[in-house]
């Protein structure tokens, strides 16, 4: 350290100070008090019903692992959550219904339950396909463009 020889004591004390506080601000300590308390990671779901209607869920408790399916068998757990249905499980898991809204089947007009997660259409089971914290999982009831 620099020795401040002919400087006023008072301008001497003054830099002294704002030494230490830059200290304080570097350390681990004060780094680690600024990330004590973290946001809890969520991701959210929005259940689009195709007729106008859609239900959202901003804040669901994200976890290591976490799939689609996951997330929206969180949202069935809420107070005003959705109920739905499925065939088979994990990663081979389709789901036939959400709410009223019964998949379709075959066809050119037939609308089905298809999940987008960030906007991206999904390509592989709802079971297998991870969430992020911060993404948002996209269940849509509408017909599958083949073409898109």
């Amino acid at each position: 350290m620099k020795l401040l020889t002919g400087v006023p004591v008072g301008a001497r004390r003054a830099t002294l100070a704002l030494s230490l506080v830059g200290l304080l601000l570097l350390s681990p300590t004060a780094i680690s008090a600024q990330d004590a308390d973290p946001k809890p990671a969520t991701v959210r779901l929005i259940v689009d019903y195709g007729d106008g209607v859609q239900t959202h869920f901003t804040a669901l408790p994200w976890r290591e692992g976490m799939t689609v399916l996951d997330a929206l068998s969180a949202a069935s757990k809420h107070a005003r959550g959705v109920t739905f249905g499925q065939r088979g499980s994990g990663g081979a898991a389709m789901i036939t219904q959400i709410g009223d809204a019964k998949n379709e089947g075959g066809g050119l007009d037939s609308r089905n339950w298809l999940f987008y997660v960030n906007r991206q259409q999904g390509k592989v089971s709802a079971g297998k396909q991870t969430l992020s914290p911060g993404d948002t999982a996209l269940w849509r009831f509408q017909v599958y463009d083949y073409n898109p």
